[in-house]
């Protein structure tokens, strides 16, 4: 155990560097009245500039100090420090996963950023195949645990978790801060809805064990939380049996009605995919270049006869999980739901990929857009959650009218059922049983022009801007808002339990400031 004191700056230099630790002088006026920590891991100075940058890199906050928690234990000592501080100390706290967030959501400028992924590793993971008692088998995970490392370790057993995000490289405690939502949603439910147990560290700097009968109010104020209420160390997630094998489809429309109404018709199928997603493809040139990359046609020679006329295109990707001595079972059974669909026939491809490749599948494209130094630029998405009665008045102006090309970047579009989402939990969503999350993934790798920031939050800020004025009734997914006036027309009613639980949790609102809905001491707030 290293006995780090931030007492003086000379102190603190010696000690750390006793326990090899290379760092520069902090600001000693905010960090000296932390006093001696006992830690299991360390504080660090040299990574600051690191813990102030995040995926959607537009926004950089520095903080004071990065902690590298050797324990559970180290997170609750830090954040019960500050907490003792009182609020006249401005220190805040904010636990930063694998950095994906958009806008600055896991910085803490000036604070402790928590570097939640040196508690991540696999031998913190325990897979139960039978709680007993009927109980479902599950994986104890901790909060800084990659969700590609849970799927490693269950895989081991023959399991994996039921409900996933489209990219795994994320921490397991940042996508439950949030929702955890990808192309099973419409059946299993969001990440959210697959959490059995959890550990949580609050803003008072307590450990609490929270479940659906333990401390109920945490543990579902926790589930898309945003982190206001406690930090995420543990959480114990339901696992289902592992499939080896994946038939991956994707199919094409040019008419929004049918590809909305077959989306509608698959996810509220008893028999049907068992991951559906679809996304837009807006090309005014004709060239369609990578939405088929990899995959084989269904019949060759009709579908090199395809042209897209420069019209919006509409694509649905399906999959099918199946074992390999199963595979005959699995075709007959595709063949059954793609005869039920209105796609262009020309336009039927697939692949045959094992279920780690599946669900690893944007880890593959992240490493060639790093090569080509085209990952760590701006990425100024928009997420939204749109009312299914209003989906065809939004895509008619979006589609349409605001977005005239290529939008550098996806364009995911597709249906989830409102049933599966449990709303006991913080997550705001729209009110109707079938609702759509679109997200705009941009990229800006360019300074000026169609490629820059300048004009991705143009369109963003359009699009915002209609659903508004049309009373649309989307929500906001990851939501960037910067003022608690904002996030309360955000919450809408459920605003008094949330503020409620703030109160409960994080009275001092110590954690997550980069969210940016509780400043640090100004509670209470008049409404």
């Amino acid at each position: 155990m290293v006995r780090v004191s931030v007492v003086c700056c000379l102190k603190l230099l010696l000690l750390l560097a006793l326990g090899g630790v290379t760092m520069h002088v902090p600001d000693e006026g905010v960090l000296a009245p932390l006093g001696p920590l006992r830690l299991d891991g360390h504080l660090s100075f040299h990574d600051l500039a690191t813990a102030a940058r995040d995926f959607g890199n537009r926004c950089s906050l520095l903080p004071a100090a990065v902690l590298h928690p050797g324990s559970v234990a180290d997170v609750a000592a830090a954040v019960r420090r500050v907490f003792q501080l009182g609020e006249r100390s401005p220190l805040t706290v904010a636990a930063r996963g694998h950095g994906h967030s958009l806008l600055g959501q896991s910085q803490a400028a000036g604070g402790i950023v928590v570097r939640m992924e040196s508690l991540g590793g696999s031998a913190m993971m325990r897979v139960v195949q039978s709680g007993g008692a009927g109980v479902p088998a599950y994986v104890d995970a901790p909060g800084g645990a990659l969700w590609i490392n849970v799927l490693h370790e269950t895989l081991k057993h023959g399991l994996a978790p039921k409900s996933w995000t489209d990219y795994l490289h994320l921490t397991v405690g940042g996508t439950l801060s949030n929702a955890g939502v990808s192309g099973q949603a419409f059946r299993q439910g969001p990440q959210v809805s697959n959490v059995n147990q959890m550990e949580i560290v609050t803003g008072r700097g307590d450990v609490v064990t929270c479940s659906p009968e333990e401390n109920s109010d945490l543990f579902y104020g926790a589930l898309g939380g945003l982190g206001q209420f406690g930090i995420i160390t543990r959480a114990r997630i339901a696992l289902e049996p592992a499939p080896k094998m994946v038939r991956w489809i994707r199919v094409l429309y040019s008419d929004f009605a049918s590809f909305t109404e077959d989306q509608e018709a698959l996810i509220s199928a008893e028999e049907t995919f068992d991951y559906i997603e679809g996304f837009v493809i807006i090309n005014r040139t004709g060239i369609l270049n990578n939405w088929r990359t990899s995959f084989k046609p269904q019949d060759p020679v009709q579908a090199s006869h395809f042209q897209s006329d420069g019209k919006v295109l509409y694509c649905l990707e399906m999959t099918k999980n199946f074992d390999p001595d199963e595979a005959d079972i699995m075709e007959q059974e595709v063949g059954v739901l793609l005869s039920r669909l209105r796609y262009i026939q020309s336009t039927l491809f697939h692949t045959d990929v094992t279920y780690l490749e599946f669900l690893d599948r944007v880890h593959s494209s992240e490493l060639k857009l790093r090569a080509q130094g085209l990952w760590e630029v701006p990425h100024p998405w928009l997420n939204l959650l749109i009312p299914r009665s209003t989906i065809h008045r939004f895509a008619r102006e979006v589609f349409g009218k605001i977005l005239k090309d290529s939008n550098n970047g996806p364009i995911l579009l597709y249906p989830v059922n409102r049933s599966k989402w449990d709303n006991r939990t913080s997550v705001v969503i729209p009110e109707e049983e079938i609702f759509y999350l679109v997200g705009f993934l941009s990229s800006a790798p360019s300074a000026s022009g169609h490629g820059s920031v300048e004009h991705a939050v143009s369109l963003n800020d359009k699009i915002v801007d209609f659903c508004d004025k049309a009373g649309v009734g989307m929500k906001q997914y990851l939501a960037p808002y910067t003022t608690q006036q904002q996030w309360k027309a955000h919450f809408g009613a459920r605003w008094e339990t949330f503020e409620r639980r703030k109160h409960m949790y994080d009275p001092l609102a110590i954690l997550a400031p980069g969210q940016r809905i509780f400043p640090k001491a100004s509670l209470p707030m008049s409404s």
